[in-house]
């Protein structure tokens, strides 16, 4: 069935378009832009006072299928993902059993098959997680992996990395790396400062996150291979970040909302649903982060979606760290960088529709004619409040929770289907 967007305000920085026309989508496709359009038994959606963008590509989220369903499975992970606008997704592999085998990433395309948002699997980097044996890139490349990652543990060998980046390149695979040494983690739960001084709990020193990021962007300048460095955090990180890219280091880097909108004085609380890893950090860290997107040092904003139940989020000291972020991804940073006027639309679709794909190497973020119709439509001035048990996640565990946001997905669009419509 074809559908008709009428009158919306679209936003398409690849073409270098940005305005008020018709968008017709015929087959799957977009066939036609222009004034005035009309189509005979298509389904027309009034636009009019909404933005229309390409849908956004998350490509850092974890979908905890197969093995650990109870928290989330792909089919609920992609119903939050098109809840947000997101219409492609790049799953971790730290699933049970591990992605790092063809096998896995077979069982995980034939149950993406029939969910709502398109899924791109990551694989292992290391057999296991267990960082003793590089896995077989090719296999993974030809099984449908777009990137290898070792998230939720770094590498702990340099000498395997530089293997892993050069291997993996030469597969057609983005190496994204979790920068965290566990040696200097120690066992803290949260952001080493004040606060966790003063809650009497273990912290999580920058030094952590700081001296890995610097290890990958050494291998990376002297293997001359790209690195990909996952969800920044710290004002180092950043530095170094910035530093390198300026003498030519092949890095792409990303964050998530959280680490622009939230600092550790959240965790006075002793709510587990603010914990995550890496975890929230200081004001000044979050004056970096911004600055970084807005000079383009920070090429992608992500969630690192990380679900789990509410059971397990129980015990403040003990919880495993992560939140969910699918739905409220695009309304955060809506709230947070657009409307303070720190970037504007079309900064936020390169950072999160476009330049994620562009990294990965998948279609989309285009609405040129003939491109695929992946498509989010927003209003960008609706406030609502984050409230966690209307969440499409099987899990609700939001740090935004009771947050009033301004910025509300109203339609997603995958293949040219309405795939989510909000009500």
């Amino acid at each position: 069935m074809a559908v008709l967007l009428k009158n919306g305000f679209v936003v398409d920085p690849m073409n270098r378009f940005q305005g008020k026309t018709d968008i017709l989508v015929e087959d799957g496709v977009i066939s036609e832009l222009g004034e005035n359009l009309s189509c005979d038994g298509a389904e027309v959606i009034d636009c009019n006072g909404l933005t229309v963008i390409p849908g956004l590509c998350d490509m850092h989220v974890h979908l905890r299928d197969p093995g650990q369903t109870h928290k989330e499975d792909i089919l609920t992970g992609c119903e939050a993902a098109v809840a947000g606008g997101v219409t492609a997704v790049a799953c971790m592999p730290n699933t049970t059993p591990a992605a790092d085998c063809p096998e896995v990433i077979s069982y995980i395309l034939e149950k993406a098959k029939g969910a709502k948002a398109k899924v791109y699997p990551v694989g292992c980097i290391t057999k296991g997680l267990e960082g003793k044996e590089l896995c077989d890139f090719e296999a993974l490349r030809k099984a449908g992996c777009v990137a290898v990652s070792d998230d939720g543990r770094p590498v702990k060998s340099t000498v395997m990395m530089a293997q892993a980046m050069v291997k993996a390149h030469y597969a057609g695979l983005k190496v994204i790396s979790h920068c965290e040494d566990l040696e200097v983690i120690d066992g803290g739960i949260m952001n080493k400062g004040k606060v966790s001084l003063e809650l009497g709990v273990k912290g999580m020193s920058r030094l952590s996150e700081d001296t890995i990021t610097a290890r990958e962007l050494a291998i990376a300048q002297a293997s001359q291979m790209p690195i990909h460095i996952a969800h920044v955090s710290t004002k180092g990180s950043i530095n170094i970040i910035r530093g390198n890219t300026h003498i030519g280091v092949m890095c792409t880097c990303e964050t998530a909302p959280h680490y622009f909108m939230l600092t550790d004085e959240a965790l006075r609380s002793r709510d587990a649903d603010y914990r995550m890893n890496p975890p929230l950090r200081e004001a000044d860290d979050v004056m970096a982060i911004r600055a970084a997107i807005t000079d383009g040092t920070i090429d992608c904003i992500v969630t690192d979606h990380a679900p789990h139940s509410a059971e397990e989020k129980a015990d403040f000291e003990k919880a495993p760290n992560g939140v969910v972020g699918m739905e409220t991804s695009l309304a955060a940073t809506l709230t947070a960088l657009y409307h303070t006027e720190t970037i504007d639309i079309a900064q936020i679709v390169r950072l999160m529709c476009i330049n994620p794909r562009r990294i990965l190497g998948i279609e989309g973020g285009s609405l040129a004619r003939g491109e695929v119709a992946d498509i989010a439509i927003f209003d960008p001035q609706e406030e609502w409040v984050v409230e966690p048990e209307k969440l499409h996640s099987k899990s609700k565990n939001t740090c935004f929770k009771g947050m009033t946001m301004k910025g509300r997905v109203k339609y997603t669009l995958v293949n040219g289907q309405v795939v989510y419509k909000d009500n």
